[in-house]
C-alpha cells in the first residue's frame, strides 16, 4: 500500500542517511520502524499472539525439563 507522509527534515535525513547505512529502501526502513513502534505500542496484540503459540503447543511435560526447573525455583528467593 502506498502512502504519503510529512516528517520533520531532520527526521526524514537521518532515515536517508540510516537506510543508506543498512542498505535497506526508505520503505523497508520506514515499515520496519512502524512495525517495531506498532509492537511496543500495542502489548495486548503482542500477548495475545503469544497465547496462540502456547496453546498450539504440546503440552506433554518432560519429566527431566520438569525436575529441572522445581529444582531451580526451589533455589529462588521471591
Amino acid at each position: 500500500m502506498k502512502t504519503a507522509i510529512s516528517l520533520p527534515d531532520a527526521v526524514f535525513l537521518a532515515a536517508e542517511r540510516q537506510a543508506k547505512r543498512a542498505r535497506k529502501s526508505r520503505s523497508q526502513l520506514y515499515a520496519e520502524a512502524l512495525s517495531e513502534y506498532l509492537s511496543r505500542h500495542a502489548p495486548e496484540e503482542v500477548t495475545e499472539a503469544m497465547n496462540q503459540v502456547v496453546d498450539q503447543l504440546d503440552e506433554r511435560r518432560d519429566p527431566f525439563v520438569h525436575a529441572a526447573a522445581h529444582a531451580v525455583l526451589q533455589r529462588v528467593e521471591w
